[in-house]
């Protein structure tokens, strides 16, 4: 790793309780252990002022310049993203349909000099990530427009219950909503090897709340999750403030690109990469 990366890091980074100047470190190595068993157990783990706090105005203002450029569209959805009129059997959590208000700014219209891109393009921040998460390594996706983006809640919006399509996530807030959007989550409801529908079920018809958590999440905070086995959703912005979070896409393999089609349903456009990339899972959940 270049020296020149780890400087870089640090200019964002909060250093003085997350030493990544100091890769593979002691301090690095705490940080890494403390955070591998968190995920273990629940599947989610948060560390607190990750960024600098001299910082977090800047975090908020440029993340607020580029907000209104988001592509908004209500969709009807289900928690597995998969066409609401699939023939499922009765009783199967994938015919619950809930309605979709979040909207994204795509990675082509965040700059360069923005704290969230830094942070992203950033070799050591993504050697600290693929150490946390247990992979030998990480790289951005090939996609031009989902690898950073932001993700708007608007007022009376709400991104409902589902599963992501990676195995890991990695988000920060840099805007909290005047009040709700609460980050709600049920740890490692499914594997990969069982769906567990009766359990995902009961969260989606309102049965399950001893399966759920909640997340007091801050700007500045990086949580690291596994979206992927996790169900989790976003409760309803209320007041005027929109809720907005950086998401940080990576994957363990080269080359990844999204489909065409749901690049189109998130960012209302596709670029001539998207006819020639590749979708990748590791697994055969439903999605």
């Amino acid at each position: 790793m270049s020296t020149s990366g780890a400087v870089s890091a640090g200019r964002v980074v909060n250093t003085d309780r997350y030493p990544l100047s100091e890769p593979g470190g002691p301090g690095w190595r705490a940080v890494v252990d403390s955070t591998r068993a968190e995920l273990a157990a629940v599947g989610c783990s948060v560390l607190p002022e990750f960024v600098r706090p001299q910082l977090l105005t800047a975090l908020r203002e440029e993340c607020a310049r580029i907000a209104p450029l988001a592509h908004s569209e209500v969709e009807r959805v289900n928690a597995y993203n998969i066409a609401v009129d699939t023939p499922l059997p009765d009783g199967h959590p994938a015919r619950r349909v809930m309605e979709r208000g979040n909207a994204f700014v795509a990675r082509d219209h965040i700059p360069a000099t923005t704290v969230i891109h830094q942070l992203y393009t950033s070799p050591v921040f993504q050697r600290f990530v693929a150490d946390c998460f247990a992979l030998h390594e990480l790289h951005e996706l090939a996609d031009p427009l989902s690898g950073l983006t932001l993700n708007v809640i608007a007022p009376g919006r709400a991104h409902p219950w589902h599963f992501d399509t990676n195995e890991f996530t990695v988000s920060m807030l840099t805007q909290p909503a005047d009040d709700g959007g609460v980050f709600e989550y049920c740890p490692n409801i499914r594997s990969a090897d069982a769906e567990n529908f009766d359990d995902v079920d009961a969260v989606l018809a309102g049965r399950g709340d001893h399966l759920v958590r909640q997340l007091e999440l801050r700007p500045g905070d990086l949580q690291l999750f596994r979206g992927r086995f996790s169900l989790h959703r976003v409760s309803t912005v209320r007041g005027a403030v929109a809720r907005h979070t950086a998401i940080f896409a990576y994957s363990d393999r080269p080359g990844v690109i999204g489909s065409a089609e749901r690049t189109r349903q998130l960012f209302g456009r596709v670029r001539p990469e998207h006819t020639r990339g590749q979708t990748v899972r590791g697994d055969h959940l439903l999605d």
